[in-house]
């Protein structure tokens, strides 16, 4: 800590040379009213020895320093604490004051401050401006206009529309009127509260009760039935009771594989708004995966066949787990549909931009985009292919793929067993890397699926 600062106070110095020939004119006179002139001399010479020796005494004594220093007290310590822009702009929420301008029309509000989150979720690109052209939700205007009439906190929930739904909860709150200072212009704090996470949540409970129940009640009453046909006239027939153990071992593990799907698309669909971070290799999830597979596709008598690039040089931005379930899914959905002897082939490409990602191998077959991104600027993908030369799918049906329990009309599921969630799960899993997905079919000649991720762009430079 630093020394206080130093006052200095000059000190008066003793006037020696006035008291002495003061001294002499007080003597001078006494000595001759006492003596006359012969008394005056001694007391002269008293008055000169008293002014040399004051004169003296002034110069041969020990001066007094000519100043004295003191101490000042130290002045208050300067604020340390930031400025309150600085503070809005680290807060995670959306704020934005506004301010009624010109009158009490909507047309005269105006944001006169926005902090970082609510530049990012508006894109906001000026210091100031009319609030309509940043917040354009007919819903908070209409809170911000309340609030700034009644002068009383005003709230409302609203969603954003996109590939990325969110769900907010606006709180509007009045500044000058609580202060008791209205002053030319009303103004207003609008904080914007992302409860995006709890609505999903709540969604998902709903809707996995209602699958679940919809779904395993066909099950349930299937197993129901056997057990009490076992227990009835079959007690007795060992033919007849390992048939129907076997029918009722098939439908258990179709509870099972339907109760794992729904779980694992409820808990999908719970983190769809929050993206992934991490860097997967997408040649090497493609190799683990065929791996896995190879078995299943020798049981029905299908070859897979992985076209992939450089290692290294197609690592995108995402949950490795989760993209192995994409890659899985669609090949799992293409050996079951490929014939006996046939091939599914499996094609990883890197550094393609939004359009390349999406052409159509095939001009004649339909094609259709399930899952569109907002593209940024200059942003690279990885694309998985999965081609099949299955019965293939008609146009019609091919915008009702991603829907959950969706089958085609003609399917038993004795014959293409499955859940009917794989492709639902395929798609929120690549809505939540902010990827896309497409699909290719001509009715006859087979069907192809493509996945595309975010490439990372240190990925890109070290290819090159």
């Amino acid at each position: 800590m630093s020394d206080p600062p130093i006052t200095t106070i000059p000190r008066p110095r003793p006037p020696w040379p006035i008291l002495a020939l003061g001294g002499l004119a007080v003597l001078a006179p006494l000595g001759l009213a006492l003596g006359g002139q012969a008394q005056l001399i001694p007391a002269a010479i008293v008055s000169a020895v008293l002014a040399i020796g004051g004169g003296l005494a002034l110069f041969v004594r020990p001066r007094a320093p000519a100043s004295v220093e003191i101490a000042s007290p130290p002045p208050p310590p300067a604020s340390r604490e930031p400025p309150l822009a600085m503070i809005l702009q680290h807060i995670v929420d959306p704020i934005l004051l506004v301010a009624d301008v010109d009158g009490p029309d909507a047309g005269s509000r105006r944001f006169v401050f926005a902090n970082a989150a609510a530049r990012d979720l508006f894109r906001i690109q000026r210091p100031e401006g009319p609030l309509a052209t940043a917040v354009r939700a007919p819903e908070v205007l209409s809170a911000v206009d309340e609030a700034l009439k009644t002068h009383e906190t005003r709230q409302t929930l609203y969603e954003t529309r996109g590939v990325q739904e969110r769900f907010w909860r606006a709180s509007v709150t009045p500044l000058n009127h609580a202060e008791g200072s209205p002053g030319p212009e009303r103004r207003a704090l609008l904080i914007l509260r992302d409860e995006t996470e709890i609505r999903r949540s709540e969604r998902t409970r709903a809707d996995f009760l209602a699958n679940a129940s919809h779904e395993l009640r066909t099950p349930l009453a299937s197993l129901a039935g056997f057990i009490e046909t076992l227990r009835g006239h079959a007690r007795e027939d060992p033919e007849a009771r390992d048939r129907f153990l076997g029918i009722m071992h098939v439908q258990a593990e179709r509870m099972r594989r339907l109760i794992d799907d729904l779980t694992s698309l409820s808990r999908i669909e719970l983190e769809e708004h929050i993206a992934p971070s991490g860097r997967v290799d997408m040649a090497t999830a493609v190799v683990d995966v065929v791996d896995a597979l190879t078995h299943l596709a020798g049981e029905r008598g299908v070859t897979l066949s992985p076209t992939l690039p450089p290692h290294g040089s197609a690592i995108v931005l995402g949950d490795r787990d989760q993209i192995l379930q994409v890659i899985q899914n669609l090949i799992e959905n293409a050996v079951k549909y490929t014939p006996r002897g046939e091939t599914v082939f499996i094609d990883v490409l890197g550094d393609l931009d939004a359009i390349a990602a999406t052409l159509p191998m095939a001009k004649t077959a339909a094609h259709l985009s399930l899952l569109t991104p907002d593209h940024a600027a200059g942003q690279r993908y990885v694309v998985v292919r999965v081609r099949d030369v299955g019965p293939g799918i008609a146009r019609s049906n091919l915008p009702r793929l991603t829907q959950r329990f969706y089958r085609v009309e003609g399917q038993k599921a004795q014959e293409k067993p499955g859940t009917g969630l794989g492709l639902a799960i395929v798609k929120h899993i690549v809505n939540r890397h902010r990827g896309g997905l497409t699909v290719e079919s001509a009715e006859g000649k087979g069907a192809a699926f493509t996945a595309y991720f975010q490439q990372v762009r240190e990925a890109i430079a070290e290819a090159a």
